[in-house]
């Protein structure tokens, strides 16, 4: 085989090896992108129980709380299907379980480690994200990360100021509603 042949061989296996390493790297992101729309369909379904369970005296607050975050959550999972659909791959419709929690508390520290799971699982897609180059991607991931930060830092702020004793408080209110205000 001449060598002019040869080369243009070894050009055409190359070439090939690294379109198979493209489709490798962007098949992984769209199972890594699936995995980030089941978290948001989490969120979803856990701020909708969530916010029909509540019960006690900062219920009207928290439930606000909880539905405003349902439109930032699905606005995130809205972004990502359109995402995992423009790079060939077919979006999720299965979310991760959601946390059982019957108390607000509980409730409360079920969201705040979702959004810190967010969080982490955002940063580890922005950096794998960089290194493909897909710099709209990059930004946008870096604006869900902002509102999960915000989402966080407000439960946070939340359970700072919950003492044990208004969870005992809430405990006792919700056992005299359930004994029809028999106390």
């Amino acid at each position: 085989m001449p060598a002019q042949a040869r080369k243009a061989l070894r050009a055409k296996i190359m070439n090939g090896a690294a379109v198979a390493a493209g489709d490798r790297e962007r098949r992984v992101l769209i199972d890594r992108l699936n995995q980030d729309l089941a978290a948001e369909y989490q969120a979803i379904l856990m701020y909708v129980q969530y916010s029909a369970k509540l019960t006690g005296p900062y219920r009207r607050e928290l439930r606000a709380l909880f539905q405003e975050g349902i439109g930032d959550e699905l606005g995130h999972a809205q972004f990502l299907a359109d995402k995992i659909a423009a790079l060939g791959g077919e979006p999720t419709t299965q979310p991760v379980p959601v946390p059982f929690a019957d108390d607000t508390r509980d409730m409360l520290e079920q969201a705040l480690a979702a959004e810190k799971q967010a969080i982490d699982d955002y940063g580890k897609r922005i950096r794998e994200v960089e290194t493909l180059g897909d710099i709209g991607l990059r930004v946008r991931l870096e604006n869900q990360v902002a509102d999960e930060t915000h989402h966080k830092e407000e439960l946070e702020r939340i359970l700072a100021g919950w003492s044990e004793q208004n969870r005992e408080r809430i405990r006792n209110e919700d056992r005299w509603q359930d004994d029809g205000g028999q106390g």
